[in-house]
């Protein structure tokens, strides 16, 4: 892990930019920590981390003032590294199916969503040893939004994530149903009931096939981006049971 710049925030958060291989990322750590602090990976949809940093450094500056580091990196395909040409198609078929009133067949969901999956959680894992060997990380790992289907996967295969709050607003391949059956961490699950660029129902589904004995759905109106204040507030308090 290379640290590439950094710079103290209003609220003396310091946000510092790295690269890891070809991966950039971000680390959050707050200002008056007095030992090492939890750990939570936020996941940036794949929009790139420039255009969703206002997002992501709201989160980061609010999980601070609870005590936590938080980090971010950009996902394969996203921002300025290259373009998975697989999923750039499968895109453009998303496109045309959503355009033309078509159902989103499985096949384009899988094309879309697995090849993410097997390639950004190996990095989240390679991520994740370099920030917990810094001195100013310890204690448990949480996992907070992105890609429905990243997160279930880093709960099954990474064992030092002990909590997960996960955003049902992406396309769910059934391959990862699956998976999710071998989830055990506690999980709490936002969901948009509006939110007109995702299936509810499969949400839904995906929600039960969790196998975690303790988990929560967060249900509220409104679209996509509507996820309101007192939702993200819930969210807080989970980590604060489960990471301190």
């Amino acid at each position: 892990m290379h640290f590439t710049s950094e710079q103290r925030l209003d609220d003396a958060v310091l946000e510092r930019k790295f690269t890891l291989g070809e991966i950039p990322g971000i680390l959050w750590t707050p200002g008056s920590a007095s030992a090492p602090a939890p750990l939570i990976l936020l996941g940036p949809p794949p929009l790139g981390l420039r255009r969703m940093y206002p997002r992501l450094v709201a989160r980061a500056r609010q999980s601070a003032v609870d005590g936590f580091a938080t980090a971010t990196i950009e996902l394969p395909g996203s921002g300025d590294r290259p373009r998975l040409p697989a999923a750039e198609q499968a895109r453009a078929d998303l496109r045309r199916a959503t355009e033309a009133g078509e159902p989103v067949s499985e096949e384009i969901i899988d094309a879309l969503i697995l090849p993410l999956v097997d390639k950004s959680v190996p990095e989240w894992q390679a991520a994740l040893d370099a920030l917990v060997s810094l001195p100013e990380i310890g204690g448990p790992v949480g996992y907070s939004g992105g890609v429905i289907s990243i997160g279930t996967r880093l709960a099954v295969v990474e064992p030092r994530i002990s909590a997960a709050v996960l955003f049902a607003g992406s396309f769910v391949p059934r391959a990862v149903f699956e998976e999710a059956r071998q989830v055990t961490i506690p999980l709490h699950v936002l969901l948009q009931w509006d939110d007109e660029g995702n299936d509810r129902q499969a949400a839904l589904d995906l929600f039960d096939a969790f196998g975690s004995q303790e988990k929560t759905l967060h249900a509220n109106m409104g679209g996509h981006t509507g996820v309101p204040q007192f939702a993200g507030d819930a969210a807080a308090q989970f980590f604060a049971r489960h990471l301190k």
